[in-house]
């Protein structure tokens, strides 16, 4: 390698600063890792090894450095509707919920395992993004790409809020591995694999469809589309994705698409700020992704003709894996225009599975031995450096406060259960209030409670009026929510009113008290 001088300050010389040579210790305990994953004999476990310890330790960095809040109320929405749904969910398609039931019939039902349940979902979609790449990447470049794809905050500070944005994570990076071996081999097994893996995208959210949709129009462009076309390969795809997913249609049919409905619903927009949100998607992922790609730019240093071969390479598979990887991060803008919503640039979370092989195929990107040991060495060393600080990121949130009330959920649980306890001796089934709070308390109440919302009633479908009414309830709001305020007094005279208290809520922290929020909780006692 032909040593070049050094200057004050060059980003492309990064990787030759004398300041960041590793100690000698290190750089053999790096070496000996990267053998390790490019042995063939040994790598696949050692991936796995690398990635359960990648889990363990962003799960730990969420239990501590959320240890000052209480689990997001997306997080305790899909556990209620873990316990309610069978084939759809009055918001979202159901497997989010059956994933967190089939979790925590096995775990605790505690925030520390529901950060680890989080990183497993992510780190599954790591695990097809490292399976993916041994078709198109030579195994120096295999390690490297999984390490860039670790610096995504995706997968790593957004996956530990678990919700229907994430549960994306891993079905959209299965579907794409297996749509991809199926469109290049026309194996019948794997073309029936990719269409239940669409359905199972679909299942986890309706957004998939820029998936499939891209997943479509990149092999409708593709010089090799007749030999694929006139293989069973893509209409057996297409009738086990039907299969998949009709379940799901009878039940949104028997409930007048309710779900269908709040997707397109939710997020209306003028033609203008539509236009505008689908530009933002497009540039907030491409800042997710930034920090790798200027790594990967460093590391590789590119000509222009590797920069063009990276762009549009002339051989057709990775022209494929281009083009799979580009249309679902452009099409939201299309689609954006003319259903007339609002997109978010974080729905573009299960969209980088393919961003190692997009960086790192071309022949003409060379990464030196030095410049994979750093990245996979920085790589390594991110989330130990994130657990470190991870106490003080809960101090932080502590004495800042976070929104919705987050960090009272448990104790307002507590006096939920209280003001219960002091009414009636029969046990809790149903508490009410407006859906961020609902959820985030429901959380730390017992597992048979069910959730009514009393802002919004019909996101609650499942909860019958006459078992309320036949069962007590007990109603809970913030004093500064004056709409929740008003629908807690509206039922409270409709029912037998038990017991009516305002409590304040705090949270102490390594003995420090943080701004207090005052509840007014109203049980409705049960009919005898």
């Amino acid at each position: 390698m032909i040593s070049r001088p050094r200057a004050t300050f060059n980003p492309a010389g990064f990787w030759n600063l004398t300041a960041l040579r590793a100690p000698i210790g290190v750089k053999s305990a790096l070496d000996r890792l990267i053998a390790a994953l490019t042995d063939p004999a040994r790598r696949e476990r050692t991936a796995v090894a690398v990635l359960a310890a990648y889990c363990g330790l962003w799960a730990l960095y969420g239990a501590i450095a959320k240890g000052s809040q209480d689990v997001h109320f997306d997080m305790g929405e899909m556990v209620a509707w873990s316990r309610e749904t069978v084939w759809g969910t009055p918001k979202h398609p159901p497997l989010g919920a059956w994933l967190v039931r089939a979790w925590f019939s096995v775990f605790p039902l505690a925030d520390w395992s529901y950060y680890l349940f989080a990183m497993v979902v992510a780190t599954v979609a790591l695990w097809f993004a490292w399976r993916i790449a041994r078709h198109y990447l030579e195994p120096e470049k295999r390690v490297v790409g999984l390490a860039l794809l670790t610096l995504v905050p995706f997968f790593n500070f957004h996956a530990l809020k678990y919700n229907a944005n994430t549960v994306m994570l891993p079905l959209w990076a299965a579907t794409t591995a297996v749509f991809l071996r199926s469109y290049e081999t026309r194996s019948n097994v794997l073309a029936a694999l990719a269409g239940l893996a669409a359905a199972a995208a679909m299942l986890g959210k309706y957004w998939s469809v820029v998936l499939l949709l891209g997943l479509g129009i990149a092999a409708l462009a593709d010089p090799r589309r007749a030999a694929y076309f006139r293989s069973p390969a893509p209409w057996i795809t297409i009738a086990a994705g039907i299969i998949g997913l009709a379940p799901h249609v009878a039940w949104l049919y028997a409930h007048g698409f309710a779900s269908f409905g709040y997707a397109m619903e939710t997020h209306p927009g003028t033609l203008v700020e539509s236009l505008s949100s689908g530009f933002s998607y497009v540039t907030g992922a491409v800042a997710y992704i930034a920090v790798p790609v200027l790594l990967a730019a460093i590391a590789a240093r590119p000509t222009m003709a590797a920069l063009r071969d990276v762009g549009w390479p002339q051989a057709p598979d990775r022209r494929l894996v281009v083009l799979a990887f580009v249309l679902p991060l452009a099409l939201p803008i299309v689609l954006a225009v003319a259903s007339h919503q609002v997109v978010t640039s974080l729905w573009a979370i299960a969209s980088m599975t393919l961003m190692p092989v997009v960086l790192l195929s071309s022949p003409r990107i060379v990464l030196p031995p030095v410049a994979t040991r750093r990245v996979v060495g920085f790589a390594i060393a991110f989330p130990f450096i994130a657990l470190a600080l991870s106490p003080a990121v809960a101090w932080v949130i502590h004495r800042q406060g976070v929104p919705n009330y987050a960090t009272h959920y448990r104790g307002v649980a507590q006096a939920v259960e209280k003001t219960w306890a002091q009414t009636t001796d029969r046990p809790l089934r149903f508490v009410g209030s407006y859906n961020n709070l609902l959820y985030g308390v429901l959380f730390y109440l017992p597992r048979e409670v069910a959730p009514l919302e009393i802002v919004n009633p019909p996101i609650t479908p499942w909860v019958d009026e006459a078992q309320v009414a036949r069962d007590g309830i007990a109603l809970v709001c913030p004093v500064a929510e004056n709409e929740c305020m008003r629908a807690l007094e509206t039922r409270a005279a409709r029912g037998f009113v038990g017991r009516r208290t305002e409590v304040e809520i705090t949270r102490r922290y390594f003995g420090d008290d943080d701004k207090p929020d005052r509840f007014v909780i109203v049980t409705v006692r049960p009919r005898d």
